[in-house]
């Protein structure tokens, strides 16, 4: 029997966000089956941190996987702890269109909508 040491993280990806990410795998030659999206959260931003995507070919040694719809999210330990429970959409409004995040950990953040304090 094989005991996982990874701690369960939650994170949800809207339909409308799956298959942009698809859309962007797909462009960049990415298998569903090794690669995926990596989201990460970093020091910086206009309320102290600041997410970030990226799409890459196979997870890093210590990343946490995700299983999504098709595709696996990775997450590295540091941000793990700041993005459990968070929701990823992708909207498309007169401003432009993107990817949104809501995280119920945050408590601020400001108007560009990939910035928060916790």
């Amino acid at each position: 029997m094989t005991i996982s040491s990874q701690p369960e993280l939650l994170l949800a990806v809207s339909p409308v966000a799956v298959t942009e990410v698809k859309k962007f795998m797909d462009a960049e030659g990415v298998s569903y089956d090794q690669g995926g999206l990596r989201v990460s959260v970093q020091p910086g931003g206009c309320s102290g941190f600041k997410y970030g995507l990226l799409i890459e070919d196979a997870p890093a040694e210590d990343d946490l996987v995700i299983p999504q719809d098709g595709f696996k999210v990775f997450v590295d330990p540091f941000s793990a702890q700041y993005i459990s429970g968070v929701q990823i959409d992708y909207v498309t409004s007169m401003q432009g269109s993107g990817f949104t995040f809501k995280n119920p950990n945050a408590t601020g953040g400001c108007g560009c909508g990939s910035s928060f304090s916790a």
